[in-house]
């Protein structure tokens, strides 16, 4: 039997040997080799490939968080658990506010006092191998990284419950590989530090859930418990448990509440948190937690009869001081934590992202760290300042419109009354003492003193125009500007009222707030970048661009209310810039001092500059200045200067000013700027310069009624040593010269020393032949009738207009023939004459007084009266146009400057009475009757008028003919427009 088993082995081995003899076999020999090979190079490969990816993903993952401190088990601990501290504010003197308004209520709990169905439903939910794993689940995170390196739609998500706590108590919620990185490491090593009840229970505390009933955002199983279900964590049903579990993927998709206390969402909006209820269900079903019983149970329950009923939340009293405070308290956080980890500042403005994340930092230290936050806002006067506001009737018109709120998909009415925007500084330390945030913090929540930015108008003037002229030496407080219009491209700016002033002192353009005067002044010195003042006083969009345009002199560029009203107390600073803050000090839950504000003066105008430009200022109101009512509406006398604005179409109103301890400003406006406060006189609405002077009076009554120590009415601006009175020729700015001083035309006003006085004599007076054409002087032609001319008067040179126009150049006929009272006296430039006859006039007959209309000419300088067909009489422009006759016809001829007659007017005839019958002889005493008729008496009588009397007369009387009457000014003088018109840009 073994024979023949050997035989069959032999057999079989004779059979191999042969067949591997054959070339099919040596064939298959050589290729199974290769492939063989190829095998085991693969296996090689992939294994060298696993590990250099391995090693490259370790290397990749240890760069990621190679800048992450190595935090102790305490630190860790710490952290985590630090969400139970609120921080404090606190008004001026430590008066009590309250805690820091938080976006998210949190209630904390303990783990003991929360429902086990909440307790399961949350870990089916949200991480299914929780009592397993270390922190993390490799497969979830690599299918993470393949979904985020392939683009994929499907994002499951891979964030266990521990690295979801990491996450929002330790790291931020930046998106990023390295945030990702240092979450994984953390929460590793976060296990090896917590139980998993700990780590569980500090997730429930921290974890958002949506909406409470009143709208408000809120985080934490307890307070979501109460908010929307109206009882504790520890009574939660299992379908009340399995909504709540299933919020936090969508917190506001799946909460039942809109915001802002509007109520319970619609059936259907509704469904989306019930559905995402279902799945929750599903997966403790699956996962054990429930019974199919229980399960089926459930998805019967309609949980949405069990949600809250809306309830109205008392509303905060100081919403827009909370607000305030905590934005400059994260500002402030988030500098201070970046100088803690060596970031420079530079560096810190410069990287958003760096700032953005030490932002985010700084928002939760804020809320969480337990700071004592110490602001400067004076509670008594906050208050009293903002229940003016509320009461103040004079605002103007409410708009209301009906719009779709998208959340809800309503319609709703919304209201757009005028906001207010104010803010009180106190000069010297730059504490902002209070301020009127708007009109209704549920209707608006921005605040309009601080976050508003708004073109500030007018009240730009002083700021970049004046008190930059003043300080480089271009112009003193009086010194002559040019209010004359002018044409660049398609820019032509005009006054307020379209009218132009011709020469005017520098405090009287300031005060009546001239456009023109002011852009041609700007023009002379904004080569010298004046926007350099504007960017040492901190004013946010004060960029070069911003100060290219003549524009820009107008106040075309968008301020707060609280840049301006800073920019105008460095004047009571003597120049002196001292930035504006509102907190004083910040602690830390020991009393440590975290922060503490320390002032750091900028010098931006001298001394000098600073007096006169106050002094400017304090004739804005008084007399013709645009807030001369201001005065009137308040019940002390402080030694007051203060600006008045407006922007295009009156979309924002201003006014802004200071005595030497407190600076104000008030500003209106609709929220949509190009929604005007006023359409006109003939509107019947209050002039918007009227309603901030009737605000700015009673919010000043009340300061110096709470705070008087601080306002100090009686203290006054004192004059420095650099500041003298110099006389000046009035119309060219010069020092005067004897022609200047013989023609009275020597001014005083204050000048910087320093800077410039007056010292070349004015050589821009000359003797003049001149004529009057509508009551201005102008040099005569040599055409022009001499009985006409004013020999021996005086005028100005041809090269005096060239100067005074400068570059943006001008009508110069128009220097000395506005409203500052040189052209009676002066006589300008030649004045255009059209070279056309004068339009005919008519006559008329008043007894035996002729009267004619005037021409319509305006070049007219005169009239002949005509007798007879002969020129019996001359009238002057500015004379009465009427002329005593006697019998015979009469008719009217204009005269231009140009010596060209009109055509004679229509005729007026005097007819002679007929004569009497000649008297008897009186017998009894034979006197003869007269010989000399009537008609020979009256003619002799009219011959002998012109030669003495009407000749003379109208000659004399335009030398001694009164100015005209300078226009009747409003009571609340309208602010000049700005020039910002989109017809009239530059």
């Amino acid at each position: 039997m073994n024979n023949e088993k050997n035989n069959r082995i032999k057999q079989l081995e004779d059979k191999f040997e042969q067949a591997k003899k054959e070339p099919w076999a040596k064939k298959l020999r050589i290729g199974t080799g290769v492939l063989w090979n190829l095998f085991l190079l693969l296996i090689i490969f992939a294994v060298i490939g696993a590990v250099f990816a391995s090693s490259v993903g370790a290397g990749y993952f240890a760069s990621l968080v190679a800048k992450e401190p190595l935090r102790s088990k305490e630190e860790l601990r710490d952290q985590v658990f630090n969400y139970e501290e609120t921080s404090e504010m606190y008004f001026a003197d430590s008066i009590y506010l309250g805690k820091i308004n938080s976006d998210i209520e949190r209630r904390q709990i303990t783990l003991d006092k929360v429902s086990q169905y909440a307790l399961d439903a949350v870990l089916a939910t949200e991480d299914e191998y929780f009592e397993e794993h270390k922190g993390i689940v490799p497969k979830a995170i690599f299918r993470g990284v393949f979904q985020d390196v392939t683009n994929s739609d499907s994002q499951t998500g891979g964030s266990t419950l521990t690295q979801q706590l990491v996450k929002n108590q330790i790291l931020t919620n930046e998106v990023s590989y390295e945030r990702k990185a240092k979450e994984i490491l953390l929460a590793m090593r976060l296990e090896h530090f917590m139980t998993k009840d700990e780590i569980l229970e500090a997730y429930l505390n921290i974890i958002p859930y949506g909406r409470d009933v009143m709208g408000q955002n809120i985080a934490g199983i307890e307070t979501a418990a109460r908010g929307i279900f109206g009882i504790k964590a520890n009574d939660l049903s299992l379908p009340q448990a399995a909504y709540i579990a299933g919020i936090p993927q969508a917190p506001y998709t799946y909460t039942p509440f809109y915001s802002k206390n509007q109520g319970i969402k619609e059936r259907e909006k509704l469904m989306y948190g019930v559905n995402r209820m279902k799945t929750v269900l599903f997966r403790m079903r699956d996962a054990g937690y429930i019974s199919e019983a229980e399960y089926q149970e459930a998805l019967a329950y309609d949980v949405t009869k069990d949600f809250r009923q809306p309830s109205r939340r008392a509303t905060e009293r100081y919403p827009y001081v909370t607000q305030e405070i905590q934005n400059r308290t994260i500002e402030i956080l988030a500098e201070v934590l970046a100088e803690k980890d060596g970031i420079d500042a530079d560096r810190f403005e410069g990287d958003s992202k760096i700032k953005e994340k030490y932002e985010i930092m700084a928002d939760r230290s804020m809320r969480t760290d337990g700071y004592r936050i110490y602001s400067t806002i004076n509670k008594e006067l906050y208050d009293k300042m903002n229940e003016v506001a509320d009461s103040f009737q004079y605002y103007g018109y409410t708009y209301t419109t009906e719009t779709l709120d998208e959340e809800s998909g309503k319609m709703i009415t919304k209201e757009n009354p005028v906001q207010v925007g104010v803010s009180m500084i106190e000069n010297h330390t730059g504490k902002v003492l209070s301020f009127v945030g708007g009109r209704d913090y549920e209707l608006e929540a921005l605040n309009h003193s601080t976050q508003a930015y708004r073109q500030n108008g007018s009240s730009m003037k002083p700021l970049l125009v004046y008190a930059p002229a003043i300080e480089y030496g271009v112009i003193g407080a009086g010194s002559p500007l040019v209010d004359v219009k002018f044409r660049r491209g398609s820019y032509a700016p005009g006054n307020y009222f379209d009218r132009e002033f011709g020469v005017l002192p520098a405090r009287e353009s300031l005060a009546r707030s001239q456009n023109l005067s002011t852009i041609r002044l700007y023009d002379q010195i904004i080569d010298r970048n004046p926007i350099d003042f504007l960017k040492k006083m901190k004013f946010a969009n004060a960029t070069d661009k911003a100060g290219i345009g003549l524009s820009a002199s107008l106040g075309t560029m968008d301020v707060t209310v609280e840049e301006n009203t800073n920019a105008y107390a460095t004047f009571a600073n003597g120049g002196q810039f001292i930035e504006s803050y509102m907190i004083e000090r910040i602690e830390d839950m020991k009393g440590n001092i975290v922060f503490e504000h320390k002032a750091e003066p900028v010098e931006v105008f001298s001394p000098e500059t600073s007096y006169i430009i106050t002094d400017m200022m304090r004739d804005v109101l008084k007399g013709n200045g645009t807030a001369a009512r201001l005065p009137g509406l308040m019940n002390f006398r402080p030694d007051l200067a203060a600006k008045t604005g407006t922007s295009q179409h009156y979309g924002d109103a201003w006014l802004v000013g200071y005595n030497p301890n407190v600076s104000l400003g008030v500003w209106m406006g609709y929220k949509n700027r190009n929604t005007p406060l006023y359409h006109g006189y003939n509107s019947g609405q209050m002039h918007p310069s009227e309603r901030t002077a009737r605000l700015y009076g009673q919010l000043m009554n009340v300061a110096n009624t709470v705070i008087p120590e601080t306002i100090k009415a009686r203290d006054t601006f004192k004059r420095p040593n650099g500041v003298v009175t110099r006389s000046f020729c009035g119309i060219s700015g010069l020092a005067p010269s004897a022609a200047c001083a013989s023609a009275g035309l020597v001014r005083s006003d204050l000048f910087n020393s320093k800077k410039m006085v007056p010292t070349k004599v004015d050589d821009s007076i000359v003797s003049s032949a001149a004529v009057r054409v509508n009551g201005k002087l102008y040099q005569a032609l040599p055409s022009t009738p001499r009985e006409f001319v004013t020999s021996g008067g005086i005028g100005v040179t041809s090269e005096y207009g060239k100067r005074m126009l400068g570059r943006l150049g001008g009508d110069a006929s128009k220097l000395l023939a506005g409203r500052g009272g040189y052209a009676s006296t002066v006589a300008g430039s030649t004045f255009p004459a059209d070279n056309v006859p004068p339009a005919a006039v008519s006559t008329g007959q008043n007894g035996s007084v002729l009267t004619w209309t005037a021409s319509s000419s305006n070049d007219v300088i005169g009239y002949y009266i005509y007798q007879n067909g002969a020129k019996i009489g001359t009238v002057h422009d500015g004379a009465s146009r009427s002329y005593k006759v006697g019998y015979g016809s009469y008719y009217v001829r204009a005269v231009d400057i140009t010596g060209l007659l009109s055509g004679p007017s229509n005729t007026v005839t005097n007819t002679a009475p007929a004569p009497k019958a000649e008297p008897k002889s009186d017998t009894n005493t034979g006197a003869k009757p007269s010989t000399t008729t009537p008609e020979t008496k009256s003619d002799a009588k009219s011959d002998a008028k012109p030669d003495t009397k009407s000749e003379s007369k109208p000659d004399a009387k335009p030398e001694t003919a009164p100015e005209p009457t300078p226009e009747t000014k409003p009571e609340a003088t309208p602010e000049p427009k700005p020039d910002a018109a989109p017809e009239a840009k530059e």
